[in-house]
């Protein structure tokens, strides 16, 4: 009878310990790999929404200056944003994607190469404070008060440099009064390059018109001449309208600024008492502009109790195809047809929808 030899139970020992630690290493390493490693990924998410007609803060959001007769509001236009979470860990971004309210989006789409935090954030303020005064003119604009068109930027080196400073009121061009970006335009269509123009010209701070002679060079963007300047809307009204939202950035919020600046100045009330959300960039011309994270803030209009959104024409496929279930979404794509769909919406009439 054969005798069977077992091995010493100390190696055995050793063996499972080897085993035990080498696993509880990957673990520790894993771990610390999935708290401290930073994924190039940004989590996006429904934002805060800010009601446009009440306070934040303990301020009226939109204050008009004495002067204009202004009207109490009733309801809620309720402006959305998108949330923006970076510098995520490898946990934290698959603990946000398996939470299903935020998505996970590649960091250079809103942080491009080469382009830092602070110049993103920077940006981000001008495109905000842009979309305040775009909204001013055109609601201004829609209710009948006149407007300005002063040179925003001028071509370092064109044809206008030298003479026509940024800030200044461009009151006319080869004799035709203009008092909008769009006559500006209008006008220099008719003109050709070489040709010699008067342009009559006012500082920004006051003072006498003035007139300058200017040679048009050749326009990039067709057979026209080439002023060199880029003209913008202003409001021409004696009294001022401020925007109060810290820490929002984006121009999205254009659209609910105007309306709720008309709903301020005027005795009707735009609302009719409900919450109505939405979102929209706004030009000085009043045309609504599409945005980016519609789906997102869907959610956040609904959950602040909003059952209608305004949704610019160029973002209604990916609204229609993302809305909360309860959700009215109604297309538009102008100033114009926002303030005519929620006048339809307080009479009960049909209003075009998504």
């Amino acid at each position: 009878m054969s005798e069977q030899t077992e091995a010493p139970s100390g190696r055995r020992w050793n063996r499972r310990t080897w085993t035990v630690l080498f696993s509880f290493g990957l673990v520790i390493v894993f771990a610390l790999i999935g708290i401290f490693v930073r994924v190039p990924y940004v989590a996006v998410g429904p934002g805060p929404t800010f009601n446009t007609l009440g306070k934040h803060d303990g301020a009226d959001v939109i204050e008009i200056g004495k002067g204009p007769k202004t009207y109490p509001t009733t309801g809620q236009l309720r402006m959305t944003t998108v949330s923006l979470t970076d510098n995520l860990s490898l946990f934290a971004a698959m603990g946000l994607w398996l939470g299903g309210r935020e998505a996970l989006a590649p960091r250079e789409a809103y942080f491009p190469p080469g382009q830092s935090r602070q110049q993103v954030n920077q940006q981000n303020t001008q495109e905000f404070e842009s979309s305040q005064s775009n909204a001013e003119v055109a609601a201004l604009s829609y209710l009948h008060f006149p407007t300005k068109v002063l040179a925003n930027t001028i071509v370092n080196g064109g044809p206008s440099d030298k003479k026509i400073k940024a800030g200044d009121q461009i009151l006319a061009i080869g004799g035709k009064n203009v008092t909008t970006a769009k006559q500006v335009f209008d006008v220099m269509r008719g003109t050709k390059p070489g040709q010699s123009v008067d342009v009559k010209v006012t500082a920004q701070h006051g003072g006498q018109p003035r007139d300058e002679q200017i040679k048009l060079g050749r326009n990039p963007q067709g057979a026209f001449g080439f002023l060199g300047l880029t003209p913008t809307n202003r409001a021409d009204v004696p009294f001022d309208i401020g925007i109060r939202l810290n820490d929002v950035g984006g121009p999205s919020a254009g659209l609910i600024f105007a309306l709720s600046i008309i709903d301020k100045l005027t005795p009707e009330q735009l609302t009719d008492g409900k919450t109505i959300a939405g979102t929209g960039e706004i030009d000085s011309e009043g045309r609504v502009g599409q945005i980016g994270g519609i789906n997102f803030k869907l959610i956040a209009a609904k959950e602040q109790g909003a059952s209608t959104f305004l949704v610019p024409a160029g973002n209604c496929v990916e609204a229609k195809a993302t809305a909360p279930q309860g959700m009215q979404l109604v297309k538009v794509g102008s100033l114009t047809d926002a303030v005519t769909d929620l006048r339809k919406l307080r009479s009960g009439q049909a209003v075009p929808h998504c």
